[in-house]
């Protein structure tokens, strides 16, 4: 019989109610061998070999006069070893704990916090930049190393995931960032946690994270999954890119949309680009 890996009462209660959960050290040393084993490869490979651009994104910021990665795009589909923990059962059993046993992966993604230099990500809720149908999308990520506030681990605004915060630039478009005063709306949580662990966040919870000053480096595996019946809103070039990412993963396919949740934010978006880029060009038109 295989092992069931959900969430307990208590864990699911603390998800509905503040709009996350930590589950520490989910992911034991082998696992984060192999993958560290990766993405050392993959990067080694990528910065060796000319145009690294469709793999991954460089620190604006040298290191002892090197450049070093931020991002590894899509890593879900550019190996095995992603490809593999995000179908794990720990994980997979836990995700269907939040919204049932039929999802699909929205996207990943992977931050990789390089020591003394990694980037801040500024307040943003996740689902303002992809509008679904309905709020059943879960934010898996996955420690790879310790994670401190020393080292830039995530913050939350707990119990803000019923509504979406401003996230338009003084022109209008989309900032890729929270543009209104947060300070009334509570204390953020940081959550650090041991290497291996994850977080099971709601895509509308408000995070954020610190620069990284320290001398360890923090990097964070994420997979978006999302219920099958949580359909996309049309709002440009980046719906249709996005879509191209989209992975069944559990379940099947569903033959209809959901509706719920708050109505869905639609970003002003123009050009496709990641998040540090839009968070970037907004902070400088606030100057």
């Amino acid at each position: 019989m295989n092992e069931d890996h959900s969430l307990t009462d208590e864990q699911i209660a603390q998800y509905r109610n503040d709009g996350f959960v930590v589950v520490e050290r989910l992911f034991d040393a082998d696992d984060l061998a192999r993958v560290d084993a990766t993405i050392r490869q993959m990067t080694d490979q990528a910065l060796s070999g000319g145009d690294y651009s469709k793999i991954l994104e460089l620190e604006p910021e040298p290191v002892d006069g090197q450049r070093v990665p931020r991002r590894i795009f899509s890593p879900y589909d550019q190996h095995d070893t992603f490809r593999d923990l995000a179908h794990d059962p720990r994980l997979l059993d836990r995700i269907e704990s939040l919204i049932g046993g039929h999802f699909n992966l929205q996207h990943s993604k992977l931050n990789m916090k390089p020591a003394r230099v990694g980037s801040a990500v500024e307040w943003h809720q996740d689902m303002a930049y992809f509008p679904h149908t309905n709020d059943d999308l879960v934010t898996a990520l996955v420690y790879l190393d310790e994670a401190t506030e020393e080292n830039g681990c995530l913050q939350v605004l707990p119990r803000h995931h019923t509504h979406y915060f401003d996230h338009a630039a003084a022109d209008g478009r989309f900032a890729g960032m929270i543009t209104e005063d947060l300070t009334a709306f509570g204390t953020p949580r940081s959550l650090p946690a041991p290497a291996g662990s994850a977080i099971f966040m709601h895509c509308i919870t408000p995070h954020a994270s610190l620069p990284n000053r320290s001398s360890r480096p923090r990097r964070t595996l994420i997979y978006e999954y999302r219920a099958n019946d949580a359909f996309p809103i049309y709002y440009g070039e980046m719906t249709n890119l996005a879509e191209a990412k989209f992975r069944l993963i559990r379940g099947k396919p569903a033959r209809f949309a959901r509706f719920g949740g708050p109505r869905p934010l639609i970003p002003n978006v123009g050009k496709y680009t990641s998040l540090y880029e839009l968070q970037s060009q907004a902070k400088a038109q606030m100057k």
